[in-house]
């Protein structure tokens, strides 16, 4: 998982999804991962989809 720090608007909802892999920084007012993000594909697809600027996306490797 990675969020685009560009395209990150700090709404949160990544963070009430999935608190456990994902923390929005107040100072700067943008979600981040914690640490390596790894969800089930299922999971990983609905915080895709719910993001409402479409910051996150699926990273393979």
């Amino acid at each position: 998982m990675a969020i685009d720090g560009d395209v990150c608007i700090g709404v949160g909802q990544c963070e009430l999804l999935e608190p456990d892999v994902f923390e929005l920084d107040e100072d700067e007012g943008l979600a981040h991962t914690k640490g390596e993000a790894m969800l089930p594909a299922d999971r990983a697809a609905v915080v895709v989809d719910k993001c409402p600027s479409g910051a996150i996306s699926i990273v393979s490797g």
